[in-house]
């Protein structure tokens, strides 16, 4: 339809100026067709069109034929099928061609769908863009549910269209409502139905949870058939311009927050389709009373999920990482997750929790997880470091424990003497520490000062610190000595008789 001071004008300008179709069409603006049209229906004979003989005139009887036969058959396949009989036409516009005569469906009447209060309502998701949250990007999914007999509307939006979220936009719906309604109907969407063959519908079993707790029948629309959930359709398109169109916020919660005043005031104050002498508002307060009663009984609406947790003590869940304690790497546990807090559970014990993070690739520790895993390192480098000490000098245990008695820092004695097993080897750190505990002086010094007597002693060069790659394979390997006496035993029992060089 074209608005009437269009089509006055396009006959004032052919019967007053005189102008051809041509120049209407250019000068308002609007295809030539509908300038066509329009004069046609005012009865102008010269804008029918005046349909040339056709080289596919010949074949019209066979094309009729073979399309009341088969409706559907392509135009590229006919267009093959009169090839093969003579036609010498191109293939360009024959699609045109076959449209003129392919048999039209007959238009559909629809029956104008009323429901009793308290009935119905329909629901469906809308997407309304993407936000970004921190370095991540999320899409921006409004949950409408309309009550079909008093047009009262419940918007909540989601940063996800995932099926938790879908199940909270049901219970906050509910709650919005203050009840529940008999029937809701659904888009085939995956969060409602699962599969469908011909009659036979396989819900989705999270969905049949819910309407079992809250005693309403979940009904899919059939397959095709938009106009049975016109009412949510609509209010999604009514939401769009009178809602979000240029409104600011600065986050969901706020977000959520100007939604529910729009639902409750502006929303609220329409009249109601079904009957223009009351609001929606009035016809809701009619339909209130005569919703199912809400169960006493929460329906739970967290997220659960099993997250295997790997050598770093971090579950993943939603594109972040959340800490545990290092206790628990290397194993399967089960994070539970709302809007706002996620719960990590190992068996039947909460082992961790956090507030929820919306954004993509962060980390989100508890400062104790982190504390305990530090702490456990260092007791484990400490223990590694002394068992090292203990292999290369068996004496350093005595030392360790004079050390101690005299109130040394037994982990900065342990981490030096290290360092002196480095570099001047484990033979002359042993006599040194088994030196410095015989006279009681357990210092650092005193084994440093016996160390540097007995090179000199032996005419050795001094020591020259030679570092090592911060590889702990490298630093930490245990190299267990051997004293030479036990071969110059070998040498003096074995009976072999000397033997010296001759003399010149």
């Amino acid at each position: 339809m074209i608005p009437s001071e269009l089509e006055t004008q396009i006959l004032r300008h052919h019967h007053a100026d005189k102008w051809p179709i041509g120049t209407i069409s250019r000068q308002l603006g609007v295809h030539h067709t509908v300038v066509r049209r329009v004069l046609t229906q005012a009865g102008v004979e010269s804008a029918r069109r005046h349909v040339r003989p056709s080289k596919v005139d010949p074949f019209v009887p066979f094309i009729i034929e073979t399309l009341e036969r088969w409706p559907t058959l392509q135009a590229s396949r006919i267009y093959e099928m009169v090839k093969d009989r003579g036609y010498t036409g191109q293939p360009d516009h024959f699609r045109s061609i076959i449209s003129r005569y392919r048999p039209r469906r007959p238009s559909e009447a629809y029956a104008r769908l009323r429901t009793l209060p308290g009935e119905q309502a329909q629901v469906d998701w809308a997407h309304f863009g993407k936000v970004r949250i921190g370095e991540g990007e999320r899409h921006l999914m409004a949950f409408v549910m309309v009550l079909s007999y008093s047009r009262m509307i419940s918007l909540r939006f989601y940063l996800n269209a995932r099926m938790e979220s879908f199940i909270r936009g049901h219970l906050d719906a509910f709650e919005f409502f203050g009840g529940v309604p008999r029937v809701l109907l659904y888009d085939n969407l995956k969060s409602a139905v699962l599969e469908r063959i011909g009659p036979a519908i396989r819900f989705n079993p999270r969905l049949l949870e819910l309407a079992s707790h809250h005693h309403f029948e979940p009904r899919p629309v059939a397959p095709a058939r938009g106009n049975q959930k016109g009412r949510v359709e609509r209010a999604i398109r009514y939401i769009r311009g009178a809602f979000f169109a240029g409104r600011t916020w600065t986050d969901v919660t706020d977000l959520n927050r100007q939604a529910r005043d729009f639902c409750l005031g502006i929303a609220s104050d329409r009249k109601c389709p079904d009957d223009l002498k009351v609001t929606v508002r009035e016809a809701f307060e009619r339909e209130r009373t005569l919703l199912l009663r809400m169960p006493e009984a929460p329906f739970p609406d967290e997220e659960r999920f099993t997250v295997a947790v790997g050598k770093t003590p971090y579950a993943r869940f939603d594109g972040n990482d959340y800490s545990v304690p290092h206790s628990h790497v290397q194993r399967e546990l089960t994070l539970f997750a709302s809007p706002t807090r996620v719960r990590i559970v190992a068996d039947t014990e909460v082992v961790a929790e956090h507030e929820r993070c919306w954004d993509r690739g962060r980390h989100i520790e508890d400062p104790r997880h982190i504390e305990g895993l530090l702490a456990t390192k260092q007791c484990a480098a400490r223990h590694s470091g002394q068992n090292r000490l203990f292999s290369a000098s068996p004496k350093s245990r005595e030392l360790l424990k004079m050390a101690a008695e005299h109130g040394l820092n037994l982990g900065s004695l342990v981490a030096k003497l290290l360092k002196e097993l480095d570099l001047h080897g484990s033979v002359l750190l042993d006599e040194a520490i088994s030196e410095a505990v015989a006279r009681g002086a357990p210092r650092l010094g005193s084994i440093r000062q016996e160390i540097d007597r007995r090179r000199h002693q032996r005419g050795l060069a001094p020591a020259v610190e030679i570092p090592l790659p911060d590889d702990p394979s490298v630093r930490n390997i245990i190299v267990t000595p051997h004293r030479l006496e036990a071969y110059d035993a070998l040498d003096t029992n074995s009976g072999a008789p000397d033997v010296h060089p001759a003399k010149p």
